[in-house]
């Protein structure tokens, strides 16, 4: 199965693990299916956005 970035398209390259591994999988709180998979380039574009949903418990 290709797995492709939620935010730009880019298709995740599973053969080489450091690449593979350095992706991030977002899911919304309750949601219990497979979420939204980020491609390295969109984690770090987004990462404020990412971090201002954590609640104000995870900063403590």
């Amino acid at each position: 199965m290709t797995e492709v970035c939620g935010e730009c398209g880019a298709v995740r390259d599973t053969d080489d693990p450091a690449t593979a591994l350095s992706w991030s999988r977002e899911r919304e709180p309750g949601d219990e299916g497979p979420g939204r998979l980020l491609c390295p380039a969109c984690v770090r574009a987004h990462t404020r956005d990412i971090e201002a949903r954590l609640p104000p418990a995870w900063w403590s």
